[in-house]
């Protein structure tokens, strides 16, 4: 995945962020760190680029990066560490970002079912 192809699918995966979450990343980018996602109690989690795969296998990857990023930043603002909520089971597990038919999505873990396309997830 080069520079440009990073950047877009982190900038898809950063709108779920926007819909869904109540905690905003500061998005840095470093030569030295590569890009970081900072949250504000001043914790930091850098995002890899994998080699190789499919670009929705790629996108999966960064989204599920962004979850873990997100999931600690709700945890230590006190909220609810569920992120992205599963509709079907609020508070109770996130979505997952998996591929299906060559498409990035966020899937109920429970049921399968997809819910949205990455970047797709509409606002609260």
């Amino acid at each position: 995945m080069d520079d440009l192809e990073f950047a877009d699918a982190l900038e898809t995966v950063l709108r779920d962020l926007q819909a869904r979450c109540a905690v905003r990343p500061e998005v840095r980018t470093d030569d030295g760190y590569g890009t970081m996602l900072w949250a504000p109690d001043g914790s930091a989690q850098g995002l890899t680029s994998p080699v190789g795969g499919t670009a929705a296998e790629l996108l999966a990857h960064l989204a599920d990066q962004v979850q873990g990023w997100a999931v600690e930043a709700l945890w230590s603002e006190g909220a609810s560490a569920v992120w992205p909520p599963c509709p079907t089971h609020p508070d109770t597990h996130p979505l997952t970002a998996t591929v299906s038919t060559d498409t990035a999505v966020w899937v109920c873990p429970k049921t399968g079912a997809t819910v949205a396309r990455i970047g797709e997830l509409e606002s609260l």
